[in-house]
């Protein structure tokens, strides 16, 4: 699983918008590696922002795994 997925499935099991020093503390990855990733995911789409510094899967038909 990459860095990408990981932070995806804690994304969508904590049901709740993270910040991205919060998805770093619950995936143990570094906050870059988070940061990087959340560029990605924002591009692709993957994460939507409903609240400043916060972020969720766009697709919330999927949030519970």
């Amino acid at each position: 699983m990459n860095e990408k997925e990981v932070i995806l499935n804690v994304m969508k099991k904590a049901g709740e918008p993270l910040s991205a020093g919060k998805v770093a503390e619950l995936t143990g990855l570094d906050k870059k590696i988070v940061d990087a990733a959340f560029a990605e995911l924002k591009k692709e789409g993957a994460i939507v922002s409903p609240a400043r510094c916060k972020w969720e899967p766009a697709d919330k038909k999927n949030m519970h795994i």
